[in-house]
């Protein structure tokens, strides 16, 4: 029998897992203050760089907020208890697994994007576009935010009800790859493009070319995905080395 070696935890998922166990250990409240960054860099024994990875990954599912010149507090209690495990799950699963979930979030996707293109409002399309400009003006957490919901919208507008509820029940799964997919800072071409090209595809009427926009965009996702792995694979070996020392 061939048996695989057991692959290394990321070391940002083992400081996303640290900061979320201190947060659950400590009994913290929603608005509780947490330790500044140059405590945490001190006590993780990490990079600057590594938290501010794992922190932003924690902002982006709502486990902290981030208030410029004010500092770190915690998110939501009810939504940290309700989401910690899914959280955990989310940040674990391997490139495969991930790959094989963007394939699943593309076939509803596409299906929906079908359906937008025969049923979106001027309203809709409008709140699209919104949704893309937000994207270009927010923090990188709240771009990945109304990212999601960009794309919440577009299955909304298809009057799809379960396909809407699966969205929403794989919200921490498809954020977690959204950070993973998704460069600092966001740019003005590249992901704002094949975005704005779905809105202009949807406000056509033309079910093909919506499909033919969101595929596009579907398969960028997975090459940058595949490319940020490679390069996190490649950057983080003396990292890990070091914290476990």
């Amino acid at each position: 029998m061939r048996v695989q070696p057991v692959e290394r935890p990321s070391l940002v998922d083992t400081v996303v897992d640290k900061i979320r166990s201190f947060i659950e250990d400590e009994h913290l409240a929603a608005g509780d203050r947490l330790p500044a960054e140059p405590q945490l860099v001190a006590k993780l024994g990490v990079s600057r760089t590594v938290l501010r990875e794992a922190l932003t990954r924690l902002e982006t599912i709502g486990m902290l907020t981030v208030q410029r010149g004010r500092g770190m507090f915690v998110g939501d209690r009810k939504s940290l208890l309700n989401c910690a495990q899914l959280v955990r799950s989310a940040m674990a699963i391997s490139s495969k697994e991930w790959v094989q979930f963007a394939d699943f979030r593309a076939a509803i996707e596409c299906h929906s994007v079908r359906r937008a293109a025969e049923r979106a409002t001027p309203e809709d399309i409008a709140e699209l576009s919104a949704y893309i400009d937000k994207m270009n003006s927010e923090t990188y957490a709240g771009a990945i935010r109304e990212d999601f919901n960009f794309h919440l919208k577009i299955v909304t507008i298809a009057k799809n009800d379960l396909m809407h509820s699966v969205m929403e029940v794989l919200q921490e799964f498809i954020m977690a790859g959204m950070v993973q997919t998704t460069a600092e800072p966001r740019g003005k071409e590249g992901d704002d493009g094949l975005h704005r090209e779905i809105v202009r595809a949807i406000s056509s009427g033309d079910p093909d070319r919506a499909e033919k926009a969101m595929r596009a965009h579907a398969d960028a996702v997975t090459l940058a995905f595949n490319r940020n792995t490679a390069a996190r694979e490649k950057a983080r070996q003396p990292e890990v080395i070091r914290a476990a020392v």
